[in-house]
């Protein structure tokens, strides 16, 4: 039996089937490139679904990582930790927020924000004004709420009752979103580029429009950012691109750099919603994620997010050149690659496996979340693999 066999069977006896996995267990790695457990080596587009941030194994990561571990793995909320702050700190001052609130996943987060948002309305308005308008074809997150902010019918199965409370309307659809927010509505939740939904980004000038009347109305904007933040699409935050000051962010994947971290960030408005009680996470700012979460915020300055830039309009351009392929679409580091009618994004994920590259499906699109410090010469071997798996399929 083979490594990957023994590791397969044992995962298939012991683990949920809750996941459809490829036929590739991962066993090391070094920047974008990876090893599986008989030894072939992949370039990895994925980074864990944008979790890496800083690509397998970074050294400044491990150091900072291992120095906290020496200190400190775990103290709980109750008392006070450096990397908490600190963490805290940078987000705001790069940001223009307020405060920071700390979870470990990016359905947690949005659960924060959906609390925040309705709690916000209560304490100015009181009862009955609860409603979060959220836009098809988003995702939030797989928990019973943020399946329902979630705005695709297919999420909406066999958990009943799901929370209640949302309303949808189409991306750039503001006439009904204006119509949405005329009663009972304490905000709007949407994401700038819709990623599980295809990689779609929104068109700004609606997002403007949502922003103005959010702020006419006191409703909340609120922004998840879970997927495209922290760099991921070439500025630290994408909504910097949109020029818009939201109330409410969330982010998580590759803000800890591979460790489980989130965060909620608060701006002017809603800073003093939380008190003492009022949320809470066990493993929120555990100071090893924290000082993960350190280590790729220092990292993120100016000429780091130039390139993160750059090397998306590289691989955008090369692979606008490719068998089936259609067209690109996204920001940064964050693509989705439309295909030709009848080419099916898994047929091309499972030959990428192949070929010796790593890849991921977006509805009915191929996407690449590359890490954010991965090489031309990686990007380059990554291409060459994936124009391969296009031609067979």
């Amino acid at each position: 039996m083979s490594n990957f066999d023994l590791i397969k069977s044992r995962d298939e006896e012991y683990v949920v089937h809750s996941y459809g996995r490829f036929p590739v267990a991962l066993t090391e790695g070094k920047n974008a490139l990876c090893r599986d457990a008989d030894g072939r080596e992949y370039v990895d587009f994925t980074s864990g679904i944008g979790v890496n941030s800083l690509g397998f194994c970074d050294q400044g990561w491990i150091a900072a990582v291992t120095a906290q571990l020496s200190k400190l793995q775990h103290v709980s909320n109750l008392y006070y930790t450096e990397p908490c702050g600190l963490l805290a700190e940078q987000l705001c001052l790069r940001t223009g927020m307020k405060k920071v609130f700390f979870a470990n996943g990016g359905a947690e987060a949005n659960e924060g924000a959906i609390k925040a948002a309705r709690k916000y309305s209560f304490d100015r308005y009181g009862a009955g004004r609860s409603k979060i308008v959220t836009l098809k074809n988003s995702f939030h997150g797989r928990t019973v709420t943020t399946l329902s902010a979630t705005g695709q019918d297919v999420f909406h199965n066999y958990f009943f009752p799901f929370t209640e409370g949302f309303e949808f309307c189409g991306a750039g659809d503001f006439d009904t979103l204006e119509k949405l927010c005329r009663e009972g509505v304490c905000a709007v939740m949407i994401e700038l580029i819709q990623g599980e939904g295809g990689v779609l980004p929104v068109d700004p000038g609606f997002v403007k429009k949502v922003s103005e009347l959010c702020r006419k109305k006191d409703i909340l904007l609120v922004i998840d950012e879970v997927q495209t933040g922290m760099g991921r699409t070439g500025s630290l935050f994408c909504f910097e691109q949109y020029g818009i000051t939201p109330d409410i962010v969330t982010a998580a994947k590759g803000i800890g750099g591979g460790l489980p971290l989130a965060a909620v960030l608060f701006g002017e408005k809603t800073e003093g919603v939380f008190g003492p009680g009022d949320h809470a996470t066990t493993f929120g700012a555990n100071p090893v994620a924290c000082a993960g979460g350190l280590e790729v915020i220092k990292r993120l300055d100016g000429d780091f997010l130039k390139e993160v830039k750059a090397k998306g309009e590289y691989i955008a351009e090369k692979v606008k050149k490719m068998p089936h392929v259609t067209g690109t679409a996204g920001m940064g580091l964050m693509i989705g690659i439309a295909l030709e009618e009848g080419v099916k994004a898994v047929q091309v994920v499972s030959a990428g496996i192949e070929e010796g590259v790593l890849l991921l499906t977006a509805k009915d699109k191929v996407r690449l979340l590359p890490p954010l410090t991965v090489t031309y010469a990686e990007i380059d071997r990554g291409l060459e693999a994936l124009e391969k798996a296009l031609e067979k399929c």
